[in-house]
């Protein structure tokens, strides 16, 4: 009666697939009493009820019970969908150690000699080997193991997985002890990471006799290493764990992992699979998303995995620049310092390397090299960040050179003229980068860049004598809404002193511009600088979101706006990177969206490759 209540409640959810616990028909703990015959005809009187109760059901439901074939008895999984019985999957590891002694009631899978067996008054297929293939507007393959099975060395449903099954249903009576539950986490979680597939875990709970054993009725939602959702342990009834899968995100995965085909290729004698195919048809109506899209799936979005995840990626770019150092033998950094988030990120990656590497942090030449559009702020800001951090701090105008440089060109803004064009950007920030050349010449050192990912993606920088060309590029993988968070980490660990987290938070506050472009004459255009990044190129906080999604799993751009839709579409919903402001917790509706989209997808697909095609030699830092 529990089981059909859930199920129909699933239905009501939009469930597509319900996994219920190891022999719930009957109970996992009846020991020697499944050789009761009266016990053995009810659970299959039970199953013909639920067989029937779930006419007009959507769900595939997967539930255990003894099952009696060929004068044995076997510990089953059977698959039910709308009235039918699709197949009987027995258990194919039995455990006879410490608390459970299947065994003494049960044959293992290897002992079966026939592929069907009569059950409920119908022929239905049997074995390990059946996988249930969902057929319809909502395509899924499944595949099942049962407890014991997720324990052994090699899961038997790895191998289904590598057949093709994206799903794996997993009936279980595990027993609580003390750390038995996370261990469990492990196990389910590694096994959906290791197939790359979706892993539904249901454990026996309430009802079962406690003459020696506890349970918590543990269920648990895995798709790829991730957890989605899970029950509550120790309810006092039964309850259901709902979440989305993305079935296109795992094949996806699966086509990108080559070891994945390469270890198919190696078993194909063991991926002889039988394949049950069953109609699917989507539920009616309009569902909500049970998944929790992250705004910011660049920036680590638990509080408890900040400080790990923060310390790691420095440590990365720290890592990188220290081995370049010591292969180059070049003990001297030449870099230009904006005032900017960029420049910021890896000069504070060059202070820590110079400590690790017991060079005193002098031997970091900064320099900020001011132009036509130079704000006030980043310049100050600029100053007393490298005064803070204790490097060989420099300054030098560019505006002479450029001068000469626009005379040369004979361009109009030699002359006087508001020509604002992208060759008087260009001039500036091809400047910038001479200078900084020049100086490593001079001193002997090697020239960091600043530039990080999601400039890259959308070509917003300078191509080759800019801010594309250094000697080494410790930003090359860091997108933009990574850095901020970087960059506001170690403001709030005071980890460079109270001065230092002081200017490091008034970068952040500072609005994002090249500042190449001064404002016309007699204009006001208060604290903000004249070119504003984010108005040309997008958001970066929505740029990332895509920049993500398109080239982590190669997303059509319509799966990519609808993800964005449902993570952007409500600033109160969802969760917030820990310390961001209330007033810079933006929403976007569906054309914005669609619009900075379409930005996106012109400026990477269409006119930027050649710039990722030639950059500096920089270390990975995530998936990016």
């Amino acid at each position: 009666a529990e089981t059909v209540r859930l199920a129909r409640r699933a239905h009501d959810e939009g469930a597509a697939v319900v996994t219920f616990p190891e022999l719930g028909l009957t109970g996992y703990s009846c020991e020697d009493l499944f050789h009761q015959s009266a016990l053995l005809d009810a659970a299959e009187e039970a199953l013909a009820e639920l067989r029937d109760a779930s006419r007009g059901l959507a769900p595939v439901l997967i539930v255990g019970a003894p099952v009696r074939a060929d004068g044995r008895l076997f510990n089953a999984a059977i698959a039910v969908h709308d009235g039918r019985l699709l197949g009987v999957v027995p258990k194919s590891h039995l455990p006879n150690y410490r608390e459970f002694y299947e065994k003494r009631q049960f044959s293992a899978a290897r002992h079966a000699v026939r592929d069907e067996i009569a059950l409920c008054g119908e022929r239905v297929p049997f074995g390990t080997d059946l996988v249930f293939e969902a057929a319809g507007p909502v395509a899924f393959t499944l595949a099942i193991e049962i407890c014991e099975d997720l324990w052994s060395p090699v899961p038997p449903a790895t191998f289904a997985a590598l057949a093709g099954a994206t799903l794996i249903a997993n009936l279980s009576a595990s027993n609580a002890t003390i750390g038995k539950g996370e261990y469990r986490k492990l196990l389910a979680g590694s096994q959906s990471g290791r197939c790359l597939a979706a892993y539904l875990y249901a454990a026996a709970g309430p009802g079962e006799s406690t003459t020696d054993l506890a349970w918590d009725g543990h269920g648990m939602i895995w798709e790829n290493g991730r957890l989605l959702a899970e029950t509550p342990r120790f309810s006092a009834g039964g309850e259901l764990a709902l979440a989305d899968i993305d079935v296109e995100r795992l094949l996806l995965e699966r086509q990108r992992v080559t070891t994945f085909a390469d270890t198919a290729a190696d078993h194909r004698d063991r991926l002889r699979v039988r394949r049950i195919r069953f109609g699917f048809d989507a539920p009616s109506g309009p569902l909500r998303l049970r998944r929790d899209i992250e705004r910011f799936p660049f920036v680590p979005g638990n509080p408890a995995d900040r400080d790990r995840r923060c310390e790691e990626a420095y440590a990365i770019q720290v890592q990188g620049l220290e081995q370049r150092l010591r292969s180059s033998g070049i003990g001297k950094i030449v870099i230009g310092i904006s005032g900017g988030l960029d420049s910021t990120q890896a000069l504070i990656v060059a202070a820590r390397t110079m400590d690790r590497l017991g060079l005193p942090r002098k031997n970091i030449l900064a320099y900020t090299l001011p132009g036509y559009a130079t704000s006030d702020r980043t310049l100050a800001n600029a100053r007393e960040l490298m005064r803070v951090m204790g490097v060989t701090a420099g300054e030098i105008d560019i505006r002479p050179s450029c001068d000469q440089m626009l005379r040369d060109l004979g361009h109009p803004a030699a002359k006087g003229a508001e020509a604002y064009d992208v060759t008087y950007e260009n001039v500036q920030a091809g400047e910038r980068t001479s200078h900084l050349f020049r100086l490593a010449n001079r001193h002997g050192a090697l020239v960091l860049g600043t530039g990080d990912l999601s400039e890259l993606a959308l070509g917003w920088c300078t191509y080759g004598v800019g801010d594309h060309m250094s000697h080494y590029n410790v930003n090359a993988s860091v997108p933009k809404t990574l850095i901020r968070h970087l960059i506001g980490w170690v403001a709030s660990s005071g980890a460079f002193g109270p001065d230092a987290s002081r200017v490091l938070s008034d970068i952040l506050a500072t609005e994002i511009s090249p500042e190449l472009v001064p404002a016309p004459a007699g204009s006001d255009a208060g604290d903000k600088p004249h070119q504003r990044t984010e108005e040309v190129i997008g958001p970066y906080e929505l740029q990332d979101f895509h920049l993500y999604y398109v080239t982590r799993f190669g997303f059509s751009p319509g799966k990519v706006a609808w993800l964005a839709w449902n993570a952007w579409n409500d600033a109160a919903r969802g969760i917030w990177p820990t310390g961001m402001p209330e007033n810079e917790r933006h929403a976007y509706s569906l054309e914005e969206i669609r619009h900075w989209l379409a930005v996106f997808l012109r400026r990477f697909f269409g006119g930027s490759q050649f710039k990722r095609s030639c950059v500096p030699n920089g270390p990975k830092v995530g998936s990016g």
